[in-house]
């Protein structure tokens, strides 16, 4: 890349200047999307965890690279749905890909073109959009596989690029920023230059929580349990008073949630609280209550709460 010797910030470039536009991140379960947006965007903006389908919603993380605002999508990992929550997740999926102005295939450069990895290939057909192929986890695939796995994926679409990256470690991410910039379309910044994501810090708040949620609970448990912000109060002192009730759709799961003596869901607040007060940079009172509330996945507040579509069928 070009070496910039023009002094002036970006905030004083007009839009002629300027591009700006949607990049969206698809891939199956865990393929390392959301981490990925963290690295580029060079902060926490959406939640990580070892378990598959943590990313519900679409969460838009936001990079400004030279004279560039790369509007990032994180969405749902794609796989084959069997509830009417794992529709709503995957329909948003597709829908972040067709509305986007570019795609980034991720593939696990370990599971390579497996069969979620080969339908989803399929359906990218279909997007007319400029599509960059992201082989992730680099580090642990050896070199010649990582160049079959690139050639049969470029056989199968027409891929602008291809980049080989670990979004863990941040090897090629840079790579990768620079090139998303260069092909956006010309035009002004649709977000503040200081804004790192669209979500309202509530539901990062709501986002952060669940993710402790799903490091402390191995069972079946995090993809039946949603976390809402209920209040939020900016006190005096400077610190912060957060509000959040963890809804599950059985009395046996809220027992889960509490652990023995109230140990879980002490541990789960302490996780959150901690994490928190380093995003906020102000000290945080987290209280944290546990309801029961029977068939959530069937209720279309909750869909809107979590930012998804209700799906009717």
């Amino acid at each position: 890349m070009a070496e910039d010797t023009n002094d002036t910030d970006t905030s004083g470039a007009n839009a002629a200047e300027t591009r700006c536009g949607f990049v969206a991140l698809i891939g199956a379960p865990n393929v390392g999307k959301s981490t990925l947006v963290n690295a580029l965007v060079g902060s926490k903006v959406t939640i990580v965890s070892r378990k598959v389908q943590t990313t519900r919603a679409l969460i838009r993380g936001i990079v400004i690279e030279d004279h560039c605002q790369i509007i990032l999508v994180d969405t749902p990992g794609i796989f084959q749905p069997k509830r009417r929550l794992d529709r709503a997740m995957v329909n948003t999926a597709w829908s972040g890909a067709y509305d986007a102005d570019m795609v980034c295939v991720l593939l696990d450069a370990r599971a390579g073109i497996n069969d979620e990895a080969d339908a989803i290939l399929t359906k990218l057909a279909e997007v007319k959009h400029p599509k960059f192929l992201v082989l992730n986890k680099i580090d642990l695939v050896p070199r010649d596989k990582l160049l079959a796995l690139a050639q049969k994926a470029n056989e199968r679409l027409d891929f602008e690029q291809t980049f080989m990256i670990s979004a863990l470690s941040g090897d090629g991410v840079d790579d990768l920023r620079g090139a998303l910039a260069k092909r956006l379309p010309p035009g002004p910044f649709h977000y503040p230059e200081d804004q790192m994501s669209d979500a309202p810090m509530r539901q990062l708040a709501a986002e952060i929580t669940r993710e402790k949620i799903y490091r402390f609970l191995h069972q079946e448990l995090p993809y039946q349990s949603t976390v809402e912000t209920d209040t939020w109060q900016d006190r005096n002192d400077g610190s912060v008073r957060i509000e959040q009730t963890i809804f599950v759709e059985r009395d046996s799961q809220r027992k889960i949630v509490l652990g023995k003596g109230g140990a879980t869901i002490k541990a789960i607040g302490a996780e959150a609280r901690k994490e928190l007060g380093e995003i906020l940079e102000q000290p945080v009172h987290l209280f944290l209550f546990v309801k029961v509330r029977e068939n959530w996945g069937d209720d279309p507040s909750r869909y809107r709460e979590m930012g998804l579509e209700f799906p009717k069928d």
